[in-house]
């Protein structure tokens, strides 16, 4: 499970994200993938990210050569959100192990580079932004910072290696600053504004489409799997429908996480039973019924359930 599908816990916004997740995974490209990583803990170093594996579907192409393109990036901030827990040394020693691990040397010492000038480029950034001036209007205030880190990017990358690495995101951030300018554009009729954001979707990349567009799909796709099994529906109905609207692979990852939801529910369920029977008079019997159903990590978000 990668950082950003450790769901199990949380609400209904972040489990559709998973859902998401698993039933739109990055497009495939014309490339070889580059090897597994060790089966040991990813992250045994920081406690907070025990149980995940990197983030990244970082690959080689057809030639052998390092693909440069934002799964890179999100593989160093999967690492990078462990500064706090271990010091910034000790994170980039084992990026640059994983890196080592996945690739050969001529392709592992590409993306070493890439990662120094990546570190180098956060620092500048970090110490950049603190000379913008206070924006009171969100928009300029994101434009502008958007506008510093192109400035900012020549200086630590090539123009190939800032597109790949960033121009994803900045497509994104182009197109929610569009529309924000005009939804706040007061002198447009709603005629007018619904005429421009049509437009803006018409020139919306295919890839920026289908990322803005996958959420609300997997939204009502399983709220038709919530009907059909409402209707006695079994496994094997709901693997087809998903099956039919997403891929057979998708449809198998998403039953894995009906699984794995059901058997959280279930733990859940046996948790508040046993509760209930010990009452609330001892709070170290209470503990011991934690002990016994949830680890340390998982008894911190028992909040919502008690």
């Amino acid at each position: 499970m990668t950082a950003r599908m450790h769901w199990k816990t949380w609400g209904a916004g972040a489990l559709a994200a998973a859902l998401v997740a698993v039933a739109y995974p990055r497009p495939e490209v014309a490339a070889v993938a580059a090897a597994p990583p060790a089966a040991a803990d990813p992250f045994a170093f920081v406690r907070s990210m025990e149980g995940t594996r990197p983030d990244g579907d970082v690959r080689l192409d057809a030639g052998g050569q390092l693909v440069i393109d934002a799964e890179l990036g999100h593989l160093f901030d999967y690492y990078l959100a462990g500064l706090g827990e271990k010091d910034l040394r000790a994170i980039r020693a084992e990026i640059e192990r994983e890196l080592e691990r996945r690739f050969a040397p001529g392709p592992a010492a590409q993306a070493k580079r890439l990662l120094g000038s990546y570190l180098d480029y956060k620092r500048a950034l970090a110490d950049a932004e603190k000379t913008l001036a206070p924006q009171a209007d969100l928009a300029r205030a994101a434009r502008a910072r958007l506008e510093l880190k192109q400035r900012l990017r020549p200086q630590f990358f090539s123009a190939a290696e800032a597109s790949g690495l960033f121009g994803a995101s900045d497509a994104y951030d182009a197109d929610t600053l569009a529309r924000l300018d005009i939804e706040q554009d007061g002198t447009l009729t709603p005629v007018q504004r619904e005429e421009r954001m049509a437009a803006l979707d018409r020139r919306m990349p295919a890839a920026l489409r289908e990322e803005r567009e996958a959420p609300t799909r997997v939204i009502r796709m399983e709220a038709s799997v919530q009907k059909l099994r409402e209707q006695g529906a079994g496994d094997d109905e709901v693997y087809r429908l998903r099956a039919a609207a997403f891929s057979p692979e998708a449809a198998g990852r998403l039953a894995e996480l009906d699984r794995e939801e059901a058997a959280w529910k279930g733990r859940i369920k046996a948790y508040l039973a046993q509760r209930a029977e010990v009452g609330t008079g001892s709070e170290a019997l209470q503990q011991q019924v934690r002990d016994r159903h949830f680890s340390a990590e998982e008894q911190r978000r028992l909040g919502a359930y008690e």
